[in-house]
């Protein structure tokens, strides 16, 4: 997501490299190629006018300090514009009530469903909470067998009562959670294909009665800018507390996000970037806009990291590098942990200047690192432990126990001595990281 409006603001951006000063004819080529990189992006036209407006208002009146260049001036205020665009400060979900009732509503097709359970993945891991979700989508076909899948493959178990009233569901689904001491609820409720009285008034019969203390919007990213009417339709009727932007890792351009606080002043709580049941992130508006800048999202990183490594397995890892005691069986661990972070194609545009490396648009085939798992795991556990002994004849052992050519193997092997080397360069001080 927001690659290609990305691209366009660093290029707009560069346009007053080498500047002795921020003046009106110098940053104006600037300001219409933010303009078109905006609206091209999907960003709503009133936004876009008032953001270029403030953008250009403010830095005619910067005073350039001779410590500073003028693009470095610039890039921070269009990084804080877009971060005032996006909502200013991090909205948290509500984890403290006891119990904490989450209505979730959307159209039809956002990705309500598969929502419902990252979000109740989310409070299981990282705030030890006791979830319960809830089958109200009585309407959809196999809405309730799909929950019940999602629950199954979470191990959360999922309340459902059959195409009964809604509301009923949800009276019994609350007196199941206080006997079971379920502290989170998770209520799925009904989409359809467009907003109506109907569903509405459901809607509002349910919140009536739940109190919630979330009503979170789950919106199609790729909606576009019929998202802000969607979003309005729904706040009129329920007073959202929240929206979700599911499939921004698909074909879309990003432009709803930079609308949807500034239009509705609905925060944006999560983003859905992947399919899998892990593949939701916290909306951080200073992380999402330097995302955008390519000034990379090192404090996500850390956080996906902390999640798999532990800091007593960082500390020890740092140790073995730093010795050059890093083995395979090390690099094996590492692999299973990298598995668990999500796509690394995700992480690696994470990296400050990504874009700029070529990182962007890499596609990384999860084939490959299996075969490369095949390989380290067809090794006994001494030449894990010193890869050094492999000659000829293991080599063709493991090559015909991975299922892999020699020449891969080989490959492999060069490669891990190589990196080997490189850590411990790192380890010691005596390389620079590249951005």
């Amino acid at each position: 997501m927001f690659e290609y409006m990305g691209d366009r603001l660093s290029n707009a951006i560069k346009n007053i490299k080498g500047m002795g000063r921020i003046t009106e004819s110098n940053i104006s080529d600037a300001m219409r190629e933010i303009r078109m990189a905006l609206l091209e992006a999907d960003v709503n036209y009133e936004v876009v006018k008032e953001f270029v407006k403030t953008v250009k208002e403010k830095a005619l009146g910067l005073e350039v300090e001779k410590s500073l260049k003028p693009e470095e001036l610039f890039i921070k205020l269009v990084k804080d514009e877009l971060v005032n665009l996006l909502g200013g400060d991090y909205v948290p979900l509500e984890v403290t009530k006891k119990p904490t009732i989450v209505m979730m509503v959307g159209l039809q097709g956002g990705g309500k469903t598969t929502t419902s359970g990252k979000i109740a993945n989310l409070v299981r891991k990282k705030y030890k909470k006791n979830p319960l979700l809830v089958a109200c989508d009585v309407y959809r076909p196999a809405a309730i067998d799909q929950l019940c899948e999602v629950g199954k493959s979470l191990s959360i178990p999922v309340f459902e009562k059959g195409k009964i009233k809604p509301l009923n569901i949800v009276k019994e689904a609350l007196e199941y959670a206080k006997e079971n001491s379920h502290d989170y609820i998770i209520i799925d409720t009904a989409g359809r294909l467009h907003i109506d009285a109907e569903l509405m008034d459901e809607l509002v019969e349910i919140e009536e009665y739940a109190k919630p203390d979330e009503i979170l919007l789950v919106i199609d990213a790729m909606m576009g800018q019929d998202a802000i009417n969607v979003i309005t339709g729904f706040n009129e009727k329920l007073k959202l507390t929240g929206a979700v932007l599911t499939k921004m890792d698909g074909n879309t351009k990003g432009g709803v996000a930079l609308s949807v606080r500034h239009l509705t002043n609905v925060p944006i709580k999560f983003v859905g970037d992947s399919e899998k049941l892990d593949g939701l992130s916290e909306f951080y508006p200073e992380r999402m806009a330097e995302r955008i800048l390519d000034m990379g999202d090192i404090l996500s990183i850390a956080e996906k990291v902390e999640n798999v490594i532990s800091e007593d397995e960082a500390q020890d890892m740092a140790k073995k590098m730093k010795k050059g005691n890093y083995d395979l069986e090390d690099f094996l661990n590492n692999l299973k942990q990298i598995k668990k972070l999500g796509p690394l194609e995700n992480i690696l545009k994470m990296i400050p200047g990504a874009r700029k490396m070529g990182l962007g648009n890499i596609s990384i085939n999860p084939k490959d690192m299996a075969h490369v798992e095949a390989i380290v795991l067809s090794m006994t556990p001494y030449e894990r432990r010193h890869p050094e002994c492999l000659k000829a004849s293991r080599k063709q052992r493991i090559a015909k126990g991975s299922g892999r050519s020699v020449e891969e193997v080989n490959r492999l092997l060069k490669q891990f001595e190589q990196m080997k080397q490189m850590m411990k360069q790192f380890s010691n001080g005596n390389m620079k990281m590249p951005f």
